[in-house]
């Protein structure tokens, strides 16, 4: 029981530490004008290894921009990426400067004019981890993103639906870090409804090019 004491007496000190780091950065958000919005799941207290004070108005504050509005960015898991890419998003052109630094997107290997490989290369970097585990989170949600990793890991298995999940996260936070703004979940059903629309038109594009042509049916009537 004293060790416990010992060690709670530690993470409370580390997080005073914490609190008067991030208090020494600049506004980047009039939290008068714009305040915080609520988050999407409130709660009473932390959770795990969350700090004891309010994380999340710091990095939005610091930010200007509610990452934890994402599905699967958690405060701590926001907290990981900002403290590895830093505040300023010039550092990285364009969001594929980006995602390669993460290693979220494919290196194609390529010999005599063929792709041989496209995995992704081992990146050793806490906030490619932080999206990965963030992926796996968004699964679980009922999100587009929930949608678009469970469609993925039906078809291409677990590890190819995380990094895949990892990768659209890492576009989200980039355009949010870039552009600024507020993140709107399209929905489960929006992703669903445009997976179909994709798949209808790549059936007719083949129909097409086998000189058929698709015929939409009318919708079969239940008798009950």
């Amino acid at each position: 029981m004293q060790q416990v004491l010992v060690y709670q007496t530690q993470i409370a000190a580390c997080d005073r530490q914490i609190q008067e780091c991030l208090a020494q950065f600049s506004n980047k958000v009039n939290l008068n004008e714009s305040p915080l919005p609520q988050p999407k799941h409130p709660r009473h207290k932390p959770q795990g290894n969350e700090p004891a004070f309010d994380l999340r108005t710091h990095l939005y504050r610091i930010s200007g921009v509610d990452f934890t509005a994402v599905d699967g960015l958690g405060i701590q898991t926001v907290q990981t990426i900002i403290s590895e890419v830093g505040l300023d998003p010039t550092r990285f052109p364009t969001v594929k400067h980006f995602t390669s630094w993460l290693g979220l997107c494919p290196c194609n290997r390529i010999t005599g004019g063929k792709i041989k490989s496209s995995k992704t290369r081992l990146v050793l970097n806490p906030a490619t981890n932080a999206f990965r585990i963030a992926a796996q989170t968004a699964g679980k949600s009922n999100s587009a993103l929930g949608a678009f990793y469970r469609r993925l890991r039906s078809r291409l298995g677990t590890p190819k639906a995380i990094t895949a999940t990892a990768h659209k996260l890492a576009r989200i936070f980039y355009r949010l870090w870039t552009s600024g703004g507020d993140y709107q979940d399209p929905g489960m059903d929006y992703y669903e409804q445009r997976y179909q629309e994709r798949v209808v038109n790549n059936l007719q594009k083949k129909a097409l090019a086998l000189g058929f042509e698709l015929v939409p049916q009318p919708e079969a009537n239940t008798v009950s």
